[in-house]
């Protein structure tokens, strides 16, 4: 279960600061936290809490339940507001900062009165963006995507897999520098899974967009990453950060190599730790 109330989902949806230009070059942005601090009720959650994501790369979290793990990534995207501490993107504040965000619950996050297709557009529409530039970033990412279905539908109209899909595609119209994903396998069947997997790969080696991802199923957190965040209970802290380096792309059949078996078997290591703990 998330960790957090569903958060303002236009906000969340549309490009955080709407007059920065759309760029169509490659970003790399490094995220870095210091002194982070936030409680509830009165009950510490992270305590001066320090993070380094580096520029270009995937970062999975992964955690015991009840650490925080949507929790950090949604302070680090403006959607909960911290106690302290700074958060930069790149040197940069989060209005400064093109983000794009994939929600958990996916059904909440479309906007059920416009079709799949305008939920896509709507940062762009947002932004300003003319309407050819908007028809041809779309198509973009209709191509990009092999979409097979129609997107002229309603949200309720399609499948968990299909509206997932359609949330991805929204999230990476406005070309963001830093794209975060909150469980986006959660709520699909395994081929699904397979697809987003594969797509989330192939923007990936396009953009070199930084990506963090939160994930409560060890395989997909080390699958896509290249760090693997490894958080502790309450208070939370770091347990470790894991550097996974087996080469992209990155196909079904790479869990059966040596390097993502001792890594997945190291993550697990440091999990049952902090569980026990």
């Amino acid at each position: 279960m998330n960790e957090m109330l569903l958060p303002d989902i236009e906000a969340a949806t549309a490009i955080v600061h709407p007059s920065l230009p759309i760029q169509l070059t490659r970003s790399r942005t490094h995220i870095t936290v210091r002194g982070l601090s936030k409680a509830f009720d009165g009950v510490p959650l992270y305590q001066n809490f320090d993070l380094d994501i580096p520029e270009g790369r995937i970062v999975s979290i992964f955690g015991p339940n009840g650490c925080g793990k949507s929790t950090i990534m949604n302070m680090i995207a403006g959607l909960i507001p911290v106690d302290a501490g700074e958060i930069l993107f790149d040197g940069k504040t989060l209005k400064e900062t093109r983000i794009g965000y994939v929600f958990q619950q996916y059904r909440e996050a479309l906007f059920p009165w416009i079709r799949a297709i305008d939920n896509i557009a709507y940062p762009l529409k947002r932004a300003g963006m003319g309407k050819a530039a908007v028809k041809a970033r779309v198509d973009e990412l209709v191509a990009e995507f092999e979409i097979r279905f129609d997107l002229s539908r309603y949200p309720y109209e399609l499948s968990g897999g299909q509206q997932q899909t359609v949330c991805i595609m929204r999230a990476l119209a406005p070309r963001p520098e830093v794209l975060f994903l909150d469980e986006p396998f959660s709520a699909l069947d395994y081929e699904m899974t397979l697809f987003i997997r594969d797509k989330l790969q192939d923007i990936y080696l396009k953009t070199g967009v930084t990506m963090v991802i939160v994930s409560h199923d060890l395989e997909d957190a080390v699958f896509l990453a290249d760090k693997i965040l490894l958080l502790t209970r309450r208070p939370t802290r770091i347990a470790e950060y894991l550097p996974f380096d087996l080469a992209r792309p990155r196909h079904p059949d790479s869990m059966a190599e040596s390097l993502f078996v001792s890594t997945k078997a190291r993550a697990l290591e440091i999990f049952q730790r902090e569980v026990k703990a």
